[in-house]
């Protein structure tokens, strides 16, 4: 089920192109994937499905590949190719932010089968010219039993949340990253330092 309504933390929408600490899409790192990916995707809706599986395909979550490396700056996570949710949502709205797309940063709570062990899991929601409404998309990458596609009809996250479980969609759209995630990934020394430190709600 989506949520009924993704709500703006900010109303002005450039708000959503600005470039940040951890959101720096003027870096030169991720200037040359951006222009790397227009070149051959110069349309708009063309270029953030291209971006979307640039993010969810080559850069792996680190869970995925046991690494060990912490990263929440986009410019590291494209450079260093490692990332979790958080990191990896981070890389995906620098990479729209720098093409002129409005990007958000939204998240879900999500826990086990007894609603045991919450934690949050970060998205990225895009306006592409045309559209009326946000889209929330997954770039966290996908594994057995996880399919996230880029879809602007009709969510194909990696997750759908269960209220039973006790899991949350959260309908506020961030600007930045939400303080409790980016304090979470600065002040980790590594990832298993993270996984005990990961925020549980908002």
């Amino acid at each position: 089920m989506e949520p009924r309504e993704l709500i703006q933390q900010n109303p002005d929408i450039s708000a959503y192109l600005a470039a940040s600490e951890a959101v720096d899409h003027e870096h030169p790192v991720v200037r040359e994937v951006v222009r790397s990916l227009a070149a051959e995707h110069p349309g708009a809706y063309a270029y953030a499905e291209a971006a979307y599986r640039h993010v969810r395909d080559t850069v792996p979550h680190s869970a995925d590949a046991d690494d060990p490396r912490v990263t929440w700056r986009a410019s590291d996570v494209l450079e260093q190719r490692t990332g979790i949710c958080y990191a990896k949502s981070i890389a995906y709205a620098a990479l729209l932010r720098a093409r002129g797309i409005p990007a958000a940063l939204c998240y879900q709570r999500l826990a086990e089968d007894d609603g045991s062990r919450p934690v949050l899991h970060g998205l990225v929601a895009v306006l592409l010219p045309g559209e009326r409404t946000w889209a929330r998309q997954d770039v966290r990458g996908n594994k057995p039993g996880v399919d996230a596609q880029f879809s602007l009809e009709g969510e194909r996250l990696a997750w759908t949340v269960r209220p039973e479980c006790n899991e949350v969609d959260y309908p506020v759209l961030y600007t930045e990253p939400h303080a409790a995630v980016l304090d979470a990934l600065r002040a980790a020394p590594d990832r298993p330092h993270l996984w005990r430190t990961l925020p549980t709600e908002l």
